[in-house]
């Protein structure tokens, strides 16, 4: 049976699922329900600087995207950090570590820009043998407007600073948590790195307005009569989050930094793409609100049979195999051809992949008039559009042509491989012979 056993930069956990910041995290009693559970770590929902309390908004804190089965595809959360006392959540953290020593405990931290206030927090933190901490340079909404979260992390030289603050005065490891919302992940993962950071989270929250009300034409969620902009997450999010951790893991300047992959992980085959791509652990947030925390035993027991079926034993067998797979477009091989192919024992005939391509794309599938519909080779460019609108599972697939064989649209023989740098159409290639 494969061992779901994780050591993240020298965190240990029972397995590579933790609970990210966010309000799952937020006080003993929820993480505790989560430990018993059986989720592997979490990280506490972000901490501020001693003082006043944070204060939170009274009225909805979240909007929402739904699928037409009404199946929650994203949230858009309004919500600050902590606003409990700093005292009592370094209590309860203290407390929950002592209890449950095996589980991942890292501590989410924003305070001011200046190295006094992260000299004086981490302190605190370290006093509740916390196993680390994550600089929250992410949040795009409320902090970020006083000089915190995202204001930070679209600053390079900023989280550079700061990393090297805290890394000057604290023994912990140090995760530093990522804004998705800059041009080129890289750069504050670069940072982070010279900062001397231990590791990288990411995606943060994506800032967003998901709806308007078009009855009193505000922005949901609506606060009187008003609304903001907040931080968009969940399973709609998944495909701009494995984008950015695949962009940071296979850059030359990044590959050895350890990534802990967050962004709309729903169920264990997004958490194992995520680990393909580079991330040695995963942090979940939306899916447990949106399924509660017993979803962890699907998620462990998937991956765990997953593993076991790709004969993997260890955690770290499965982490980085798809990073030598990702490329740039121009390096993608051009002589490979593939063909549509309709099985007719699993058509419904319900005519979708017809409408899409006769409507939208190039006209190179023919429907008969007792609505029997066939791929015509001739026209078909294997766009892959006929594939993605079939609600049929595996009724219309992408078949290779061989190598030698005539491509009936073009006519041209099918070749070696043969990418764009060195393609006769390309200026550049011309310019370089």
């Amino acid at each position: 049976m494969a061992n779901l056993t994780t050591n993240f930069i020298g965190i240990k956990s029972p397995n590579p699922y933790w609970l990210a910041s966010a309000p799952p995290t937020d006080k003993e009693y929820n993480v505790v329900r989560a430990f018993k559970a059986g989720w592997g770590g979490v990280v506490w929902k972000t901490l501020g600087a001693e003082g006043p309390p944070i204060v939170n908004v009274n009225g909805p804190r979240y909007g929402a995207i739904w699928g037409a089965d009404r199946r929650l595809l994203g949230l858009n959360n309004i919500e600050l950090i902590t606003d409990r006392p700093l005292e009592v959540n370094l209590r309860e953290i203290k407390q929950v570590k002592r209890d449950w020593p095996d589980r991942a405990m890292v501590v989410s931290l924003m305070v001011p820009c200046d190295e006094e206030s992260w000299k004086a927090i981490l302190k605190h933190v370290e006093d509740t043998e916390a196993d680390g901490v994550e600089l929250n340079f992410g949040c795009p909404h409320g902090m970020s407007e006083r000089g915190m979260g995202a204001a930070v992390g679209q600053v390079p030289e900023y989280i550079e600073m700061v990393t090297r603050w805290v890394k000057q005065h604290s023994r912990m490891p140090c995760i530093v948590k990522l804004t998705p919302n800059i041009a080129d992940i890289r750069k504050p993962a670069e940072a982070a790195k010279r900062g001397g950071a231990d590791a990288v989270s990411l995606i943060n929250t994506i800032n967003s307005i998901t709806s308007v009300n078009l009855d009193t034409f505000s922005p949901e969620p609506m606060i009187d009569g008003k609304g903001a902009h907040g931080g968009y997450c969940g399973p709609a999010v998944k495909p701009i989050a494995l984008n950015m951790v695949s962009e940071i893991a296979r850059s030359p300047e990044t590959a050895d930094l350890p990534i802990s992959g967050i962004g709309g992980v729903t169920t264990w085959r997004d958490a194992a793409e995520f680990m393909t791509l580079g991330a040695g652990n995963v942090q979940v947030c939306t899916a447990a609100m949106t399924y509660g925390f017993g979803i962890i035993k699907e998620l462990t027991a998937g991956l765990s049979q997953y593993m076991d079926q790709k004969g993997f034993t260890s955690v770290d067998q499965l982490v980085g195999r798809a990073v030598p797979n990702v490329t740039d477009w121009q390096y993608l091989n051009l002589n490979y051809v593939t063909k549509a192919k309709i099985n007719q024992d699993l058509c419904i005939s319900c005519g979708r992949c017809f409408a899409a391509c006769e409507d939208t794309s190039h006209q190179a599938i023919s429907m008969s008039p007792d609505r029997v519909f066939e791929v015509i080779d001739e026209e078909c460019v294997a766009c892959n559009l006929c594939v993605n609108v079939c609600p049929v599972q595996d009724c219309i697939t992408m078949e290779e042509m061989p190598k030698g064989a005539v491509d009936p649209r073009t006519g041209e023989v099918v070749g070696d491989y043969g990418n764009w740098t060195t393609h006769p159409n390309n200026p550049m290639a011309k310019a370089a012979e």
